[in-house]
């Protein structure tokens, strides 16, 4: 760092923006590296500005918003620690799913982009001429992402162990979740019916229908019912360990679904709403008056972010996942590569890393844009009032703008790459169903 600092290169940056900076205070010019929102200078370019300025103006005239309300308008616009644009952008604001860059950025610092939610099977008698003599166990371990393929491939695991039926009760223990389904009486019904492909409706159906070529369709008939146990069950024998996606993944999906159940799980797995705005507000380095929460999924309007927070929280996130050789884009959906879920229908500049929130009376939309005279650009713009359809085509046009004005950037920056150019998540993979005992 300080072979960086005496090169000049920090200065010669400041004055390609048009910042005139002593020399004596370079050290401070970087700080932003371990401050991310720490802000040394305006920028002279008055491109952000003006672009913000008739963004407001259009929301007024075509009757989005009335003239009193722009002050509930909120949008921070930033390039490294040159500040591009600021309308409210310190007011903590109802920031829906923009909450979900703090679950995001704590789930990530607390377990790392690798670990994986252990589920285990147990059951509580032997096998007999494939009939298990006794209940089969579920202990939950928090996963939330288990879906239908994960249910499916999970069957066919037990039948590979030569199980092809339970004499006795599918039990539930421990934090199960099935298709983001949380009472366990209900994940366990929609688990008993993926286990058995003669009871499949057209949900299953459909879903092993886009799974691998080859897939079998489990046969594992329950005699019994379905029931939850509060406390640890003595004398189980382990079966299988089943590992979740990597959090890496499951972190890109919730984002791009902007899920609220998956978001929940994941900021309760750390410790709760209150440990995730604690550890968000001491990573980005903002008052922690400026990130306010109930829940880690952005549900409800007392859920209240700064733009500048969400922004240094994007900011914090990149120099998180940098030191595993990631980036943003491999945990947020990018224009140009996402097509699914919240990006559908959206018409940002190319390689726009966003999320997006949405509440009744909310809209938002947060990231980073590559631009060519200022490098990467992070934004964060959150709408007040009901018209939530017109107010993510003024955001997109907002964006659009802005990267007319600072020129598109001539290439995908390296720092926005996603790591692997496959999409689509690995689940159903029967590789990660380890299975404990040989029956």
């Amino acid at each position: 760092m300080l072979e960086f600092l005496s090169s000049g290169l920090v200065s010669l940056w400041l004055e390609m923006a048009g910042v005139q900076i002593k020399p004596a205070d370079a050290l401070d010019a970087v700080t932003w590296q371990s401050s991310p929102g720490l802000i040394i200078a305006s920028d002279p370019n008055p491109a952000g500005v003006n672009t913000v300025k008739q963004y407001l103006q259009a929301l007024v005239k075509t009757k989005l918003i009335a003239q009193n309300l722009t002050e509930s308008q909120g949008i921070w616009m930033q390039s490294g620690p040159i500040l591009v644009a600021n309308h409210q952008g310190t007011t903590p604001l109802p920031a829906a799913s923009l909450t979900k860059v703090a679950t995001s950025l704590v789930a990530l610092k607390t377990w790392g982009p690798d670990h994986q939610f252990t589920t285990t099977i147990a059951s509580t008698g032997k096998v007999v001429n494939g009939v298990l003599q006794g209940d089969l166990i579920i202990n939950g371990g928090g996963d939330p992402l288990f879906v239908w393929e994960e249910a499916i491939a999970l069957g066919n695991t037990l039948n590979k162990m030569g199980i092809k039926q339970v004499k006795g009760n599918l039990v539930i223990s421990g934090n199960f979740a099935m298709n983001f389904q949380r009472h366990p009486l209900l994940a366990g019904q929609m688990l008993k019916q993926a286990l058995n492909s003669q009871t499949w409706t057209r949900p299953p159906i459909y879903v092993h229908s886009i799974m691998a070529k080859g897939t079998p369709k489990p046969q594992l008939a329950i005699n019994g019912t379905i029931k939850y146990a509060a406390q640890s069950i003595p004398q189980q024998t382990l079966l299988i360990r089943h590992r979740s996606l990597p959090l890496k993944q499951l972190i890109k999906e919730m984002n791009v679904y902007s899920n609220n159940e998956m978001a929940q799980m994941l900021a309760e797995s750390v410790g709760g709403h209150t440990v995730v705005q604690a550890i968000a507000a001491k990573m980005a380095r903002v008052p922690a008056t400026e990130i306010q929460l109930i829940n880690g999924s952005g549900l409800g309007p007392e859920n209240r972010i700064s733009p500048r927070a969400v922004c240094a929280m994007f900011m914090a996130l990149q120099q998180e996942v940098a030191s595993y050789q990631l980036n943003l884009a491999d945990l947020f959906p990018m224009s140009g590569l996402d097509h699914r879920g919240t990006m559908h229908s959206r018409h940002l500049p190319a390689a726009t890393v966003m999320k997006t929130g949405t509440l009744r009376d909310v809209s938002a939309l947060a990231g980073v844009v590559p631009t060519r005279d200022r490098g990467l650009v992070w934004f964060a713009i959150i709408n007040r009032g009901p018209q939530i359809s017109a107010f993510r085509q003024e955001q997109d046009k907002l964006l659009q703008r802005l990267v007319q004005q600072l020129q598109i950037s001539p290439s995908v920056p390296t720092a926005l790459i996603p790591h692997s150019v496959k999409s689509l998540p690995d689940l159903g993979n029967i590789n990660r169903n380890e299975i404990l005992v040989r029956s």
